[in-house]
């Protein structure tokens, strides 16, 4: 008896550990920004938290003692390696000639956050405030804070924690909370990170819809009509980035042409932006690979901004997408 008493409340106890999992990933992924790293880090926050259960005495909130043990996986993590990036973060955009595609060992870069890691949220003002704060420019933004001061500013201005909270959390004063948060607010008004758009209305559905048909037709005078004259693309791992429709277009009838006679299928949004699974023409002239995961920022019901992620191989089975298409 007492046996299958100790087996079901370690069970139950088990059961409110996991219930904070999607929340964890949200919060981990903003500090480290990428979704592999954030899996491990919620993981390891739920094993550590499963070993000392025995000693939470309960005097703070489970959640609360989460949210610690979690910022302490993360700041571990983060010590002594250089900051997530996007290409533009890195320098200015550049010619849209082969020779400028390079790649940059020393950079790890930004990786996309399945919207789906966001769904079990229940409240749909949280949800709209997480998918705000997931987007890539955002979490490109928060990389360039310290990590105590990113930890500060997501707690505080994300997740609406007082700062005594915090203080505590991070065994501190309230002071210094409060002075750490002055400065991440500095630096990302510097930063200049671009208000989030609102949902998707039916228009942008329409626009989208009618890109992915000119993509796949390679119509560049009806994707002029549908991508914004000052849009931007990068290309991560490679740190080109390119500014105007002008030079992108100039990429996708040189360097880029063999994306021709591609297929996009839309995917789940990533970061809170439509996404689409890219795939080019096998070269053995059956079917299609893997090329690229594209995460669109729709502006002004044009296309603004467009980010091809090539690491198929991690990034297509997030998004649930097939290895390769046969037609």
């Amino acid at each position: 008896m007492h046996d299958s008493s100790l087996t079901l409340k370690r069970e139950t106890a088990e059961g409110q550990l996991e219930q904070h999992r999607s929340e964890l990933t949200a919060y981990c992924y903003r500090m480290l920004g990428s979704p592999f790293e954030a899996e491990d880090a919620v993981q390891e926050t739920l094993v550590r938290a499963w070993r000392s259960l025995d000693r939470f005495e309960g005097r703070a909130a489970l959640r609360s003692w989460l949210y610690r043990i979690a910022t302490n996986v993360c700041l571990d993590m983060l010590s002594g390696r250089e900051r997530r990036a996007r290409p533009m973060d890195l320098g200015p955009a550049r010619e849209p000639v082969e020779s400028n595609l390079n790649t940059l060992p020393e950079v790890t870069w930004i990786e996309p956050l399945p919207d789906s890691v966001l769904a079990p949220e229940r409240d749909p003002a949280e949800v709209a405030v997480a998918r705000e704060t997931i987007r890539l420019a955002f979490v490109a933004a928060l990389q360039q804070l310290p990590p105590r001061q990113r930890a500060v500013l997501i707690l505080c201005e994300v997740l609406r924690w007082k700062a005594a909270e915090v203080a505590e959390l991070l065994e501190t004063s309230v002071a210094s909370v409060n002075s750490a948060l002055q400065r991440a607010r500095a630096t990302l008004d510097a930063i200049d990170v671009a208000e989030p758009a609102p949902e998707l209305d039916r228009s942008e559905r329409e626009l989208l819809a009618r890109y992915v048909t000119a993509f796949e037709a390679y119509d560049i005078e009806a994707l002029t009509t549908l991508i914004h004259e000052d849009a931007t693309q990068s290309m991560p791992p490679y740190d080109l980035w390119l500014s105007g429709r002008d030079d992108i277009f100039e990429w996708w009838l040189g360097p880029g042409i063999g994306c021709r006679g591609s297929r996009v299928i839309p995917t789940v949004a990533a970061n809170g932006s439509p996404a689409f699974g890219q795939y080019k023409p096998s070269d053995s002239g059956s079917g299609f690979e893997p090329w690229a995961l594209q995460v669109l920022e729709v502006t002004d019901g044009r296309i603004a901004e467009l980010t091809f992620f090539l690491d198929t191989e991690q990034v297509f089975p997030l998004f649930g997408l097939p290895a390769r298409l046969d037609s």
